[in-house]
């Protein structure tokens, strides 16, 4: 604040908090990074923040250079948050080589990057940092740019950090939070400049790797022979993502083959793997028998049928599972092809595609209709791969019973059974002006212990009619008994937040269309996207929205990513227990507060008194 000295402030803060050795920090300028490390030069760990511009006319690194010269113990940088160039680093990393070489973890993920780092960037970080153990970086491995990843900076990561067990390679474009085009075969226009003799070397360089990411966004194709080498090559690798490989599995009758080899995985993630079969996936549950956590994405030509035969394989293990952007499976599909560990899985992502009212209103029937005309479909698909394996999955595989209940097969020891009793946190995508009413008839009708819940509303609003019904269906969620968490995130719902042309709606009207009925939840924790208009940079609170949050009295913390009105934010005071209250810029570029009326220091300050002045009982 303008009538704060700066360095007394700093001063404070050592003589409050003299042993600081972790440090996270929005820095919206240079001058708040030099002032704090002279206070804590024993700084070990640092985590800066930043989503407001960098401004141009700053010497380049000047938001690294204090902190890498002041703090000669620095272990830790995390960068993911913070907005910056990409020219800034690499030179203060080379100017201070001690500290660099002490660097074992750099997180370099940045999310508002257009580009990302390029290849000759990314060499002299490495060259600089040679005891690196964790190396997250965004770049772009689209050969039509200059800069772009290719087989020569992969084997330079592997060459120059030998140590790393910890290593994502993200293309830019993979690290926005956005659905695919469902209509998309997984393969992209361009390949990538990666070559399978080249994953081989690059695996072999790093033998302590225990987590790799590899989202690359363009085509890598026979990955197969390649992917064979993690076996052997990285034996400790437990975690593993891979974005547009192709041929990670060819699943030729019963011999394992590809990503199936890599027996120790813990955790997998397939995106955008345009060949990938329901075949691939049941020798992936065959070969990959510890996974715990598996994903996929944009895999257009996996069904109902595989995904279940992989799940009954993992039941022992598998307690985490996303399906999303798969053109054969919606919702209902996604919950009948998990249901083998539906009373073991306790972490649930799904798209809310309905294909009809009709199907998912009689879901009882289709269910019924599906095992009676699938349940010897597992043991035809066994039969495929060989004799030998045929007789010992028959031996262990799932035996139906002809007892029929409400729809379901049990068998009779109850294998199946009709609560997701385990079931913690679900996430959900869904399309702007979609329903979230046939959840429970798609098949989330019973979760006891279901606690979080994620829903991620995206789609442009602009062009679109007025919904049918005056609500999302967030009502509909009251059926959980223990439900107390919600991240409701409609940060990608694009629209008119001033004057909407005739005949549509303005943001306003929409917000009060997805919150209707969150009063009737028992909410303690909320976090908050509203939508936006992109033409203005605009995400706000609408009086609309306050007033509907205002309902939901039993909330202790409310974390609004956008801003708000004074006197929106003053309807929030109602919540009898509110504790915690925050309104995050948490997005790029974060509107700059000297020339918005929403985010006004003294009006956070008067909203904080008033929320201090009341008695809370506990």
């Amino acid at each position: 604040m303008s009538d704060t000295d700066p360095q007394l402030l700093a001063h404070r803060l050592r003589v409050a908090f003299p042993a600081v050795t972790s440090l996270t920090v929005y820095a919206r300028s240079p001058l708040t990074i030099k002032i704090l490390v002279q206070q804590w030069p024993g700084l070990k760990r640092v985590k800066l923040v930043r989503w407001h511009q960098r401004l141009a006319l700053w010497p380049i690194g000047e938001d690294f250079v204090c902190l890498l010269e002041q703090c000669e113990n620095l272990n830790w940088l995390d960068l993911s948050t913070f907005y910056y160039w990409t020219e800034d680093l690499p030179p203060v990393l080379q100017a201070c080589p001690k500290v660099s070489a002490s660097l074992v973890h750099l997180n370099l993920l940045t999310t508002s990057f257009a580009e990302g780092f390029k290849s000759q960037e990314i060499k002299e970080i490495t060259t600089a940092c040679p005891n690196l153990k964790n190396f997250l970086v965004a770049c772009n491995f689209d050969p039509r740019y200059i800069g772009f990843v290719g087989d020569e900076t992969l084997l330079a990561v592997a060459n120059n950090c030998p140590k790393l067990t910890l290593l994502h390679l993200a293309d830019t474009s993979s690290l926005t939070d956005v659905r695919g085009d469902p209509d998309n075969e997984g393969f992209t226009s361009e390949d990538a400049m990666v070559t399978k003799g080249t994953l081989v070397e690059f695996f072999s360089g790093l033998p302590l790797l225990q987590e790799l990411v590899l989202d690359v966004g363009r085509n890598v194709m026979d990955t197969s022979m390649a992917l064979e080498m993690l076996n052997s090559k990285c034996k400790d690798l437990r975690v593993l993502k891979l974005g547009q490989f192709h041929g990670i599995c060819l699943a030729i009758e019963s011999q394992l083959d590809g990503i199936a080899l890599c027996s120790g995985l813990e955790e997998l993630s397939i995106k955008n793997c345009g060949d990938l079969t329901d075949m691939g996936l049941i020798a992936i549950g065959r070969g990959c028998s510890k996974l715990s956590r598996f994903e996929v994405q944009g895999c257009k030509r996996i069904t109902e049928k595989g995904l279940r035969t992989m799940a009954c394989l993992l039941r022992n293990t598998l307690v985490k599972v996303k399906i999303s952007c798969c053109k054969n499976l919606d919702a209902a599909a996604s919950l009948r092809s998990v249901e083998p560990i539906r009373d073991r899985i306790q972490w649930l992502h799904i798209d809310c595609v309905w294909n009809g009212w009709e199907e998912i209103g009689n879901s009882e029937q289709v269910g019924l209709s599906f095992w009676h005309n699938q349940v010897e479909e597992p043991s035809r698909l066994f039969s495929l791969m060989g004799s030998e394996y045929d007789h010992e999955m028959r031996r262990k595989k799932c035996k139906y019973s002809s007892d029929v209940s409400d729809g379901y097969i049990l068998e009779n020891n109850g294998f199946w059974c009709k609560k997701w009793d385990r079931l913690q946190y679900l996430s959900l995508w869904i399309d702007v002006g979609e329903l979230l009413t046939p959840l429970p008839a798609a098949g989330l009708l019973n979760c006891p212990n279901l606690e979080e819940i994620r829903i991620k509303v995206e789609g442009d609003c602009r062009g679109r009619s007025k919904p049918s019904e005056r609500a999302f269906g967030l009502s509909s969620l009251a059926l959980y008994p223990r439900l107390s968490k919600m991240q409701l995130d409609c940060s990608e719902t694009i629209g008119y937040a001033l004057t909407a042309p005739s005949g549509q709606m303005d943001l306003s009207l929409w917000e009060r269309f997805f919150l209707n009925g969150i009063g009737e939840l028992r909410l303690s924790e909320l976090d908050y996207w509203p939508p936006q208009d992109r033409d203005v940079n605009h995400r706000s609170l609408s009086l609309p929205a306050a007033g509907l949050l205002a309902e939901c009295l039993e909330l202790r913390k409310l974390f609004i990513h956008g801003t708000a009105h004074e006197h929106f934010m003053m309807f929030l005071l109602k919540i009898p227990n509110l504790r915690d209250v925050q309104l995050r810029e948490d997005y790029y570029p974060a509107p700059e507060n000297d020339m918005s009326t929403e985010m006004r220091a003294g009006s956070c300050s008067r909203f904080e008194a008033a929320l201090n002045r009341r008695h809370i009982l506990d």
